[in-house]
């Protein structure tokens, strides 16, 4: 006789090897039969049984076990997963037919461990009346399950948390029941010495070939890269040399163009539109540059831009001559309204800031005051806590004693149940007998019809290969001369095709050549177009940067004659609240100090607090200066735009087209 720890050995490696998506359960369960025909009919049937009902209820399984890894078997193997499935169908399924004896002493008879743990999940009644009764409804009738599944279980928990209690136990080395019983003593097996290993001969190490070492040009950077850098730094700083001696030069011409005539203007214009290109050569000689290169695109939207500016300078001028007014005075106190926005709004983030700062030291204070009420409020959980442990003290014992009472009951049913057993054994012997019979006459006439199957596949084969055997004609004479022959007006023969073709070609050829004259054409149109853009470009440069160094030399010397604001009433009694609060605080830390000076985690919590906000406080006093000052660099920016196009403008001159 097999023991049942075996039984569920041979189920679960079956269902490891079951493949469901390459194999059918019928086959599947005939192959297990026939591994199986060392056991006894009573064993066979029970395996048998236990794999069909494994594959047929796997949904449902599948539920109880896979929540059982997540919750309770977070660190069991998952190769014992079909284990816990097979256990959870006995308990489930043949519950009833096996009697809490027969299934108690398959559980035993396993690891105690992995089935204390997963018995007690499955028979917790939380679980059963609630996700896992929800999650078998979504499979099966609610109705259905609750009446033949769930009640069952429900009727044999007290039952099985007894054998949860036993098995308890014995992992606690508190077993309930002492056997008195003979210790075997083991003896050593006489077992032959082992002749001692030849050493093996050691292969041949392989000689690897010599690589070529790695060069040195792949870790250091190139020397063009290191020479540009240089190249680059040079060129900058002499850029800025430069720039600081045309800025004096454009305004001692601006003062002598104030004092001379008409003539002397005149002279001065001429010799300023002759200037750029002293000023190239100049620039030419002294830096060593490489020059511009701009693509179409960006040369006819530069003209473009600069044509659209002349035009609305033009418009400007029109309509000032026919008695416009001037847009300077609406600028200005365009201007002044926009320094009072800015003004209010540098007021009021710094009210923000000092507002956050006042809300830190009351939050100090209010967790000060937490503080105290949480020292009152342990000091009462302590003594319920206290109370309740006295309680739970004696409903233990008392649920001992019950537990006791409630052996001692079911030792005496044990008893009875031996006699019904045993006529349930022969019941199932019969049923047993009767199910091999069917079953041996559903094979033979499973084979009869595959062999007619067979039969017939035979005959068809050989009349495909008497078909294929005829001799059959495989060369085709073809006339390139003849048309189709299908009844259509555009019907030509192959010839005709090809000297259409031919024509077709020549034609192309022709139009192509075409097609290369307009295009080289208009391409030598761009670039005549694209020179004279150029031109433009040079000269409206020029004439832009004197004219922004003009106006960003005026906006200086008006930024810094500008006063600061005077500080807003809000702030100053934002900061008037803060400092109160801080004395506040500081009152409260010394009376906490006082009262508990072991406890020594709240004041570094709030010094790191106190920490942090300084340096959000510091961090906000930075972002307020930036801002503060951010209006005059944004008026800077787009002055230095022009002076820059001014120091490039020589070197555009010498641009390439593309």
């Amino acid at each position: 006789m097999v023991s049942h720890g075996k039984h569920i050995a041979i189920i679960v490696q079956q269902l490891n090897k079951f493949d469901p998506e390459n194999q059918s359960v019928e086959d599947f369960l005939n192959e297990s039969a026939k591994m199986l025909q060392t056991l006894n009919v009573t064993e066979e049937k029970f395996v048998l049984d236990t794999l069909a009902g494994c594959i047929e209820y796997k949904s449902i399984l599948d539920v109880v076990v896979n929540a059982f890894y997540v919750r309770d078997g977070r660190y069991c193997l998952m190769s014992e997963r079909n284990l816990y499935v097979v256990i959870c169908y006995l308990a489930t399924f043949q519950l009833e037919e096996l009697g809490l004896q027969h299934f108690s002493r398959i559980v035993k008879s396993l690891d105690n461990a992995k089935m204390q743990k997963f018995l007690r999940f499955f028979f917790n009644a939380l679980y059963l009346n609630t996700w896992i009764k929800d999650e078998w409804s979504h499979f099966y009738d609610s109705l259905y399950v609750k009446q033949n599944w769930i009640e069952p279980l429900l009727r044999w928990q007290p039952k099985v948390q007894q054998l949860i209690a036993q098995l308890t136990d014995k992992l606690n080395n508190r077993t309930t029941t002492v056997k008195t019983s003979t210790v075997t003593q083991p003896k050593e097996f006489n077992l032959t010495v082992p002749k001692p290993r030849a050493i093996p001969i050691p292969l041949p190490i392989p000689v690897l070939e010599k690589r070529l070492p790695v060069p040195s040009s792949t870790y250091k950077p190139p020397k063009e890269k290191k020479q540009l850098q240089e190249i680059k730094i040079k060129n900058c700083r002499k850029a800025e040399d430069f720039l600081r001696k045309s800025k004096a030069n454009q305004f001692r011409c601006a003062t002598m163009k104030s004092q001379k005539g008409e003539s002397e203007l005149q002279n001065t214009h001429d010799s300023m539109k002759s200037k750029p290109a002293f000023r190239a050569q100049k620039i030419q000689s002294k830096i060593d540059n490489i020059p511009i290169k701009l693509n179409a695109a960006a040369i006819l939207r530069e003209g473009a831009l600069y044509q659209r500016k002349m035009e609305q300078e033009l418009k400007r001028i029109e309509n000032l001559l026919q008695g416009a007014r001037d847009p300077t005075e609406f600028l200005e106190w365009q201007k002044q309204m926009h320094g009072k926005d800015l003004e209010e709004q540098l007021a009021e983030i710094e009210c923000r800031r000092l507002q956050g700062k006042l809300s830190f030291e009351e939050a100090v204070v209010a967790h000060q005051n937490v503080i105290q009420e949480n020292k009152k409020k342990a000091d009462l959980m302590r003594e319920e806590k206290a109370e309740l442990m006295h309680q739970y003290a004696e409903k233990r014992l008392q649920e001992q004693k019950e537990l006791r009472e409630l052996v001692e009951q079911i030792m005496e049913e044990h008893k009875n149940a031996k006699q019904a057993k045993v006529k349930l054994q022969k019941y199932k012997q019969q049923i047993v007998q009767e199910v091999c019979e069917e079953n041996r006459e559903l094979l033979r006439q499973a084979l009869e019809e595959e062999e007619e199957k067979l039969r017939k596949k035979y005959e068809l084969i050989q009349q495909i290969r008497a078909i294929e055997s005829l001799p059959s004609l495989r060369h085709k004479f073809v006339d390139l001369t003849e048309t189709g022959g299908h009844g259509l007006f555009c019907e030509m023969s192959i010839v005709e095709l090809r000297e259409r073709l031919a024509l077709l070609k020549e034609a192309q050829k022709e139009a192509e050549e075409e097609k290369r004259d307009q295009i080289i054409h208009e391409k030598q149109a761009k670039e005549q177009l694209l020179l004279e853009t150029l031109d433009q470009i040079s000269l409206f440069r020029a004439e832009l940067g004197r004219a922004a160094a003009l106006k960003q030399e005026e906006k200086k010397r008006k930024s810094q004659s500008a006063e600061r604001p005077v500080k807003d009433e809000r702030v100053l009694n934002l900061q008037k609240k803060i400092a109160e609060k801080a004395m506040e605080r500081k009152k409260q830390e010394e009376l906490l100090k006082i009262t508990a000076p072991k406890s020594s985690i709240a004041p570094k919590k709030d010094s790191w607090q106190w920490n942090h906000w300084k340096e959000l406080e510091k961090s906000r006093e930075r972002q307020f200066k930036i801002f503060q000052h951010g209006s005059t660099v944004r008026e800077m920016a787009p002055k230095m735009l022009p002076m820059r196009q001014q120091e490039v403008e020589p070197q555009s001159v010498h641009c390439a087209v593309k």
